[in-house]
């Protein structure tokens, strides 16, 4: 079924078709890139999209763009210090890890397709857990005319943990999984919480994750621009968190719609304004919970094209939550509540002489990742890189996220609010034109406000915390780019 459904969703993103013709300007949408060849010219990228748009500018804007196919092979071996990601767990062993890895990105001179696939499996060294299937699949669709761009986009993941700090299923959250070969998937070379959440693990527990998303960027004048987005995401879990103590955990899915509009001004050639309008609409598998938010956003941002990426937005959340509380084990009572927050995000990319620094906060509601029916999540995260040498380069991901359950919200734990942070570093190596050797370490903590999170588990089942250590080596085979023009 999973294996059909990716294919029916590649299908559909390369049998997408449309006519337009190109335009440039200070404020033009992100320029479509024509089949690079002898016929056909490269035309300059453009280095400044509207800030309130899902893609980002490249820190590389003048790189040539071509059509392409790249096609890997990558196997991991990590030794993890708690393999099954209890709580209060400690169960040392190993998980072993193969994939296959394929990159498209095809371009036209009004169209142009990318997709980027990675899949494979994990054998966890544990009886209970066994082999899990690994896949992701990102296909990203462009439709180009003279003033603008209708993006079609879809995500989809099959994993045996969250995406957020994925390290722990195999050192894979620093190599690339999760992350998907195209810089963050069919998302513009960003993560944005407002649409995709942060997914974390407790325990090992298949989930599939999918987002479609539909944009529009549309220039009104050479200063003035208006974006919009809508997407649909889902979030299913298989089976249930089986406790070392013998408890069940039974972790809840989610359904979401986002949508977004706002209105671009630049003020000069490095610095633009935005407003933005959003709304979300979360309701949930198996418990009689839903919510709705309204925000409404500032946003400023600030680009040196090649050097230099910043920006901040911020502005009150208006949430209105639907629930059903259980009282004397009986009494059914339909809840209603209002909150009234402050949602937004803060994010730099920087690009020293040989260092690449990127950094992010946001604060948005979320799904809860399974444990929640509706959170409060603050997102933190930084990412370097940099080049050791020739053939050798120094990379680290630091990420942290406090989860607050919201008022009236079903929960699966007994808590009112969780935190999640990893830390790691590695290295690679290149041998030769087609292979790369790694090395990584990483640490990951999940924490609960309470002892006891999971229903039902008493004495040595309690604690309140859940800590792994993951070191890894692997190596990477990839094929030198097999040109499309």
């Amino acid at each position: 079924m999973i294996k059909a459904q990716i294919i029916v969703i590649l299908a559909l993103g390369l049998a997408t078709s449309a006519l337009a013709q190109t335009d440039s300007g200070q404020m033009s949408a992100p320029t479509p890139v024509p089949a690079y060849g002898q016929n056909n010219p490269a035309p300059p990228v453009s280095e400044n999209p509207p800030i309130s748009a899902i893609d980002q500018p490249g820190l590389e804007p003048h790189a040539a763009p071509e059509s392409f196919l790249l096609v890997g092979a990558h196997f991991i071996e990590s030794v993890d210090s708690n393999i099954g990601n209890q709580v209060n767990g400690s169960s040392v062993g190993l998980i072993t890890s193969g994939v296959g890895s394929a990159t498209l990105q095809r371009l036209w001179k009004r169209y142009d397709v990318a997709a980027d696939y990675v899949g494979g499996v994990s054998d966890y060294n544990r009886s209970d857990i066994g082999v899990e299937q690994l896949e992701q699949l990102d296909v990203d669709n462009r439709i180009n005319w003279k003033r603008g761009q209708l993006a079609l986009r879809d995500s989809f993941s099959y994993l045996p943990e969250g995406s957020f700090g994925a390290g722990g299923y195999g050192g894979l959250g620093l190599g690339g999984l999760g992350a998907g070969l195209l810089g963050a998937g069919a998302f513009g070379g960003q993560t944005n919480a407002f649409f995709q959440g942060n997914e974390i693990s407790l325990g090992v527990t298949p989930r599939l994750t999918n987002l479609g998303l539909a944009d529009v960027v549309e220039t009104l004048t050479p200063k003035s621009a208006v974006t919009m987005a809508a997407g649909y995401g889902l979030v299913h879990f298989f089976g249930n968190l089986l406790d070392e103590v013998g408890e069940n955990l039974s972790f809840i899915g989610s359904r979401d719609f986002t949508g977004q509009a706002a209105y671009d001004r630049v003020l000069n050639a490095n610095n633009q304004v935005a407003v933005l309008y959003g709304y979300q609409a979360f309701d949930f598998t198996d418990v009689d919970t839903a919510f709705h938010a309204n925000i409404i956003q500032a946003m400023y941002g600030h680009r040196i094209s090649g050097r230099m990426d910043f920006l901040i937005s911020a502005g009150p959340q208006f949430t209105h939550i639907s629930s059903v509380v259980t009282l004397f084990g009986f009494l059914q009572l339909p809840v209603e509540a209002n909150n009234i927050g402050v949602a937004g995000r803060a994010i730099l990319r920087y690009r020293f002489p040989k260092t690449n620094l990127s950094a992010s906060f946001q604060r948005f509601e979320t799904a809860g990742s399974g444990l929640f029916a509706g959170a409060e999540s603050n997102i933190a995260r930084v990412g370097v890189t940099r080049p050791m040498g020739r053939v050798w380069d120094l990379f680290s991901d630091i990420g942290y996220t406090k989860n607050t359950r919201l008022e009236y919200a079903a929960s699966a734990v007994n808590a009112r609010s969780f935190s999640y942070g990893f830390a790691g570093v590695g290295v690679h190596r290149n041998v030769g034109r087609s292979f790369r050797l790694f090395a990584s370490y990483q640490f990951n903590e999940l924490g609960f406000d309470t002892s006891c999170p999971v229903p039902g588990t008493s004495g040595a089942g309690c604690g309140h915390l859940s800590q792994r250590q993951v070191g890894t080596v692997g190596v990477d085979w990839t094929l030198r780019p097999i040109r499309l023009d």
